[in-house]
């Protein structure tokens, strides 16, 4: 029965006996039977003891304890006796760890099925309100009921009784069968729906598996347009080419031709997104991130300080590069457009300032005056790239480049961890030194007065084996040598060091994978997961602490003033030591360096802005180069260290904010839902960053050897979601064990190990520039080397194999007339002869009527044509037969359809009508 009036839950039980009276399957006397078995309460499926003979999906409404047992009696039945829960407070209670799993907008379909002794046959009727009524406890969650399916038959075949009521709650679980049966307007309509259902399911052999386990849900669930649309013809596929240039116009990566025109366009697409930047960050995994990535930021912002330090002489040292990253990061999370890019200082801007010290030093130029006017030069080139929009270029770095420089970095964080354990090993050895038999590198090298007073002669005493203290007492002296003050040492530092680092690298990978075990509800899985490098570096301190071990920790400047004394916080660009021509000298170091932080910035930029991450605020390649213009040249007046978005870091920021679905369900994964994109943990971290300096007495208990492990989890994490390395992997594996990869089965797979090879090389140039310190200032030289040598893989790979490993990238000289979108779906044929189906304009205007009929489910329901006011047919399957039972009055209702401004109708049994 379909389209039934009720709204009590007495209603809808009329409604269901008289349905099935109406069709003569009960008598008079079992008519007021199954009217006290449509009564009696029950316990829900998730109530019921395994004895229960009775499986039910619903509660009846409320009955007194003395007619429940004059029931039973009279049936036959033994059902469980629960009290009755018709009150709202009770209702509303249900089962509520189901509830949280169901999706809002959902409706019940009640399934009841049992055993009585006054039926010789099963009794079925299938029952949809016109309209969705919430029946009290009647359903097992507290939401609206539309469809109601009854099973009741003769005792002794329970269990096939469950098993059609599961078969009924399979089917409207069915994407095509649902919409089938909120839509039917008679029984034929339904049981077509259900040939339709049989013909796509899948057979599994009984014994080829085991039906007790459970069989894992697939990670995709496979589209279901070919059943909703079996006749329609396969549609042409779109040219790669014009697929990627929709891709790089909405990522604003295509020229508009005018001055500043990208800057504008990006300020303009993320102008209504401002608010939203810092409301959606109201989030408890917007605090595990900044604990996360502060941490992350710190330890390499004072290590690159200190190495600063020792190639300039302190000019720029730890606390310069903290006040430089606390800057940076305040001004670049306000105002960039990608916000979830981090700053960071970067090895070949290590490089390059070592070069120009020595530079400065060799011909005797003040280093901070000539660095200020790089600075504002690089500022300049900056904003010049930025006026004509050479971000636009970003489009040729693919994924080709873009995984061999992430791979690259990340390999580099694994690498130097690691070395900087081994390193704690060399400084804090496992056993002992021997003490010097002979030791002689001890001087006192006293001042020239007491010199000429005590020998009349200039040179050092030998002090070896001397009292230290009285080379001062005595002569006014300084001890130099190694041998003067012989290193402590510690027992068990670098065994420790090597426990805390594994360990920390084990919490990190074990509680971040919490979330996808079976243990603790999801929320306090996620809760775990997202805070699990804050817990392994507080569980790790705490460790430490306990053991009493002398590891090395972290060391943060404590005194806020310039580290060198012969400098302020503002540079003078004006210098007595260097010549008027050093202002556009500046300009030949300043294009290098341009060229240097210009590759880093955008190629981190397409990575954090990769497709997969579905952002949904757009992209600002433009407004990012114009903000990091303006603080590269204010880093410059100030003498601070120059920052740029890095690669590793800003992917672990990305992997942090990463959301899914919370509700699921029961066997259903969790659905990636993009990233939360927002400001507030870019500023956080880096206002936390310029804090430090007075967090130094919570921070000095931190053991280095903790933040390695951390670094080490870093490099590692992003592995993971690299193409690059899960065909590296492949390499090794045989085929049969080989992950089921989109590429694996377009392309074949001494291609796909060509396409790898390739790859690699590429890899091990970069690793061997990018490691040589006398010539890893050309490292984004060779970044460019790898975008041609990506170009020169067109002439080696086919176009569609190109297209499915990395992207299509666009050609260096772009036609002055590229193919247009028109309207219509026509074929369009492009300049290699290649053709290629046109979207209309306004493809988001669908006539939902006509898309409705022409699906494969409608065409399963009628055995008719139909057509369209566009001229297009409805054609369907002939109806079976399921014998010459009479049908009722709903069942010969004619089915119509809405066609723009027509109405067609279809009759059960005609040809055509209209």
């Amino acid at each position: 029965m379909l389209e039934a009036e009720a709204t009590t839950v007495e209603e809808v039980i009329k409604v269901i006996v008289d349905k099935v009276c109406s069709t003569h399957q009960l008598t008079a006397d079992q008519k007021n039977q199954m009217m006290e078995v449509m009564s009696c309460p029950h316990r829900h499926l998730y109530e019921v003891q395994k004895s229960a003979p009775l499986l039910m999906s619903e509660k009846s409404r409320n009955s007194s304890a003395k007619n429940l047992t004059e029931s039973r009696s009279k049936v036959g039945l033994t059902l469980p006796s629960v009290p009755s829960m018709t009150n709202a407070t009770n209702a509303a209670k249900g089962n509520s760890p189901f509830m949280k799993k169901i999706p809002p907008g959902a409706e019940v379909n009640n399934v009841l099925v049992g055993e009585v002794d006054f039926l010789e046959v099963p009794v079925t009727a299938f029952v949809r309100l016109s309209k969705a009524t919430i029946l009290g406890d009647f359903a097992e969650v507290p939401l609206p009921s539309r469809f109601f399916f009854l099973l009741l038959g003769p005792k002794g075949q329970l269990d096939d009784y469950r098993e059609v009521g599961r078969v009924v709650a399979t089917l409207m679980s069915d994407e095509v069968f649902n919409a089938v049966a909120y839509r039917a307007k008679n029984r034929d309509h339904l049981l077509a729906g259900i040939d339709e259902f049989m013909d796509a399911v899948t057979i599994l052999p009984p014994g080829e598996w085991d039906p007790s386990i459970r069989i894992e849900p697939p990670n995709n669930v496979p589209s279901q347009e070919p059943r909703k649309n079996p006749d329609k013809l396969p549609e042409e596929k779109e040219d790669p080419a014009l697929e990627e240039l929709k891709i790089l116009e909405s990522q604003g990566l295509v020229r508009t031709g005018r001055f500043f025109g990208g800057l504008i366009d990006d300020v303009k697409r993320k102008l209504p997104f401002y608010k939203s930047d810092f409301t959606d960050a109201f989030a408890v995994q917007s605090i595990a991130s900044i604990t996360f990535l502060y941490f992350a930021s710190l330890s390499p912002i004072i290590t690159f300080g200190g190495l600063l330090g020792d190639a300039t002489e302190n000019r720029l040292a730890a606390l310069e590069s903290l006040c430089a990253g606390c800057i940076c990061g305040i001004i670049y999370s306000l105002f960039a457009g990608q916000p979830l890019a981090l700053l960071n200082a970067t090895g070949p801007v290590l490089v390059f300032e070592g070069i120009l010290y020595s530079f400065c030093s060799k011909n005797g130029y003040d280093y901070l005056s000539l660095r200020a006017w790089v600075g504002v030069w690089m500022g300049v080139f900056m904003i010049t790239l930025c006026a004509f929009e050479i971000s636009a270029w970003v489009a040729f770095i693919t994924r080709f480049t873009e995984e061999n420089f992430a791979l690259l970095i990340a390999t580099i964080y694994v690498y130097k961890a690691i070395e900087k354990i081994i390193y704690i090993g060399i400084e804090y050895p496992l056993f002992p030194p021997e003490p010097k038999v002979n030791a002689t590198d001890c001087y006192c090298y006293p001042s020239n007065d007491t010199l000429s007073y005590a020998q009349g002669e200039m040179g050092p005493y030998n002090w070896t084996g001397l009292p230290t203290n009285s080379c001062t007492e005595m002569w006014n002296g300084t001890l130099m040598g190694e041998d003067c003050f012989p290193k402590q040492w510690y027992p068990n530092v670098f065994l420790m060091s090597i426990l805390l680092s594994v360990f920390t690298y084990s919490v990190c990978v074990t509680l971040k994978g919490m979330k996808h075990t079976l243990y603790f509800p999801y929320k306090v899985r996620c809760m775990i997961s997202d805070f699990a490098v804050f817990i392994a570096i507080c569980s790790m301190t705490g460790l430490d602490f306990y053991a009493g071990v002398q590891t090395p920790k972290l060391y943060v400047p404590s005194d806020f003033k310039p580290t060198w004394s012969g400098r302020g916080w503002i540079i003078n660009p004006i210098h007595p030591d260097n010549p008027w021509w050093i202002i556009p000298g500046a300009m030949l170091p300043a294009a290098l360096a341009t060229i240097l932080l210009f590759l880093d910035q955008q190629i981190t930029a397409v990575i954090v802005n990769r497709k997969e991450n579905k952002l949904k605020k757009g992209c600002g390649y433009h407004l990012d180069l114009f903000v990091l213009a303006i603080l590269t040249a204010l880093m410059g007046l100030m003498g601070l260290p120059w920052h740029v978005a890095g690669t590793v870091i800003c992917i672990n920021h990305v992997n942090s904010l990463k959301q899914e679905s919370e509700t699921a369900a029961p066997g259903e994964k969790p659905v990636f839902l993009g990233v939360r994109e927002q400001r507030v943990t870019h500023l956080v971290i880096f206002l936390l960053v310029g804090l430090s300096v007075f967090m130094t007495p919570i921070l000095k208990f931190i053991p280095m050897p903790v933040l390695y492990g951390v670094f080490l989890y870093m490099g590692t994490a992003p592995l993971s979601e690299m193409h690059f390395f899960d065909r590296l992997r492949i390499v090794f594996m045989p085929a049969k064990y080989q992950p089921d990869f989109n590429y694996l089965r377009k392309v074949p797979l001494k291609r796909v190990h060509m396409y790898t090879a390739i790859q690699l090389v590429c890899f091990a140039v970069l690793w061997v520039v990018k490691t040589n310190e006398t010539i890893s200032i050309s490292f984004p030289l060779m970044l460019v080397i790898m975008i041609f040598i990506r170009k020169a893989l067109d002439f080696v790979f086919t176009r569609e194999e190109l297209h499915v490993l990395d992207s299509v990238i666009p050609p260096f000289r772009r036609s002055k007339n590229p193919p247009q979108v028109e309207s219509g779906t026509k074929s369009i044929v492009n300049g290699k002869g290649q053709s290629y189906s046109a979207l209309p304009k306004n493809s988001s205007k669908v006539n939902i009527s006509d898309e409705v009929a022409r699906s494969g489910a409608w065409l399963h329901v009628n055995h008719s044509k139909s057509t369209f006011q566009d001229g297009t047919e409805m054609t369907s399957y002939r109806k079976k037969d399921y014998g010459d039972s009479k049908a009722s009055d709903d069942e010969n209702e004619p089915l119509t359809f809405l066609s723009g401004t027509k109405r067609i109708q279809i009759q059960p049994g005609t040809k055509h009508n209209q």
